[in-house]
């Protein structure tokens, strides 16, 4: 995993996850067509077809499922880079990766400064796109339906808005969703659709 910088650790568990972000300049999202945003961190083009999924914490039952959603893609089409990126504390990250059913061929990127996040248009969401009750049910729907529930959170914002793109071998997008709230996950069915174009 790459590590996060070592400027702003971040921790404290449930209560602090509810702790309001401090700021960032949170740039535009990239869209279709547009160049993939490129950081040390994070570097474009790659030559290779790419899926980035950002994550909300770790712990959250929607990071979760999107990470396995990940995870299956990147065993089933092992030409494609797939890249997850957690804002939570590397530590939290790696103890988590385990839990949900480890990484298969998926690159794990711990960005915990969220620098990452403001460059691809990633910022806070509101506290009902986090906590209203249309999230609380979709909550309730997926540990019934699928056995995923919320985990313990040590490190990471309830409030960090998630998402996934799509870049080419010559690093344009082809996908891009934002989450509208935190049930609002990616549909990679759709992202692979648009790879397949590209």
């Amino acid at each position: 995993m790459s590590g996060p910088s070592q400027s702003a650790p971040q921790g404290g568990g449930e209560l602090h996850s509810l702790k309001w972000l401090p700021p960032k300049d949170v740039k535009p999202a990239p869209q279709v067509n547009d160049y993939a945003p490129s950081s040390s961190k994070l570097s474009f083009p790659t030559g290779k077809l790419t899926i980035v999924a950002f994550l909300r914490h770790c712990g959250c039952p929607f990071a979760e499922k999107t990470f396995r959603a990940l995870t299956a893609v990147s065993d089933a089409h092992k030409d494609i880079q797939c890249i997850a990126v957690s804002h939570s504390s590397e530590e939290a990250t790696e103890r988590w990766v385990p839990q949900v059913g480890g990484s298969w061929n998926v690159e794990v990127v711990v960005d915990e400064d969220r620098d990452l996040y403001a460059q691809w248009g990633l910022g806070p969401s509101s506290a009902w796109a986090t906590m209203g009750p249309s999230v609380l049910w979709s909550v309730y729907k997926l540990g019934t339906g699928e056995g995923i529930w919320n985990r313990p959170t040590q490190s990471g914002s309830r409030w960090q808005t998630g998402g996934a793109f799509a870049v080419n071998r010559f690093g344009k997008v082809v996908y891009s969703h934002v989450d509208k709230s935190a049930d609002d996950m990616p549909n990679f069915d759709e992202v692979l659709e648009a790879l397949a174009k590209n």
